[in-house]
């Protein structure tokens, strides 16, 4: 797995007729065999995302989960692709109805399967299991410099959301993991 050239594959697919569909074929073919791509972005360790590109047009990223990490309802407003190389990632899918958000279905994505998700996708992330998950994604746009919505886990309650937000969610994810280790 030549990381280069797989982020040259997206962004030259990202100009295609149907971008999504197009990047989501490279992303496929890249995650068929989940242990290249393990090899090529590393082993998780902690809660991170490591940028691939970023522009504009298009964010691409490994993101990797803590064991047990869960990440409240979000939105994207942009497409995004997943695809997953090591672990397993469950999203809850939710719709906006009158005054609040509630589920209505579920994805359980393991290594070697990919999913693209709507520009108004609403979803939650889980990693049910006791070791890392490591994905990549990729956005239809500049992921870090859009500001989104969050919604409380607890409450439901709509946030602003963006990723400098993400980011210290991720910083606490590792807080918590590190306390649990020393005890």
């Amino acid at each position: 797995m030549d990381i280069e050239r797989f982020v040259d594959g997206c962004i030259k697919a990202n100009t295609e007729d149907d971008p999504q569909a197009a990047v989501l074929e490279v992303l496929s073919k890249a995650i068929r065999n989940p242990n290249a791509m393990l090899a090529a972005v590393g082993e998780p360790t902690q809660a991170e995302i490591k940028v691939l590109h970023r522009s504009k047009a298009l964010t691409i990223f490994s993101a990797a989960w803590t064991p047990q990490m869960n990440l409240m309802p979000h939105n994207h407003l942009m497409w995004a692709n997943i695809g997953i190389y090591t672990g397993r990632e469950d999203n809850i899918l939710w719709r906006q109805t009158p005054g609040r958000i509630e589920a209505f279905g579920a994805k359980a994505l393991f290594a070697g399967d990919s999913v693209a998700l709507p520009v108004d996708v609403i979803h939650s992330v889980t990693n049910p299991l006791q070791r890392f998950t490591g994905g990549i994604h990729i956005y239809g746009g500049d992921f870090f410099d859009t500001t989104r919505s969050q919604w409380d886990p607890e409450t439901l309650a709509r946030e602003p959301s963006d990723g400098a937000s993400i980011g210290r969610i991720f910083e606490r994810e590792n807080q918590r993991m590190h306390a649990r280790d020393k005890s």
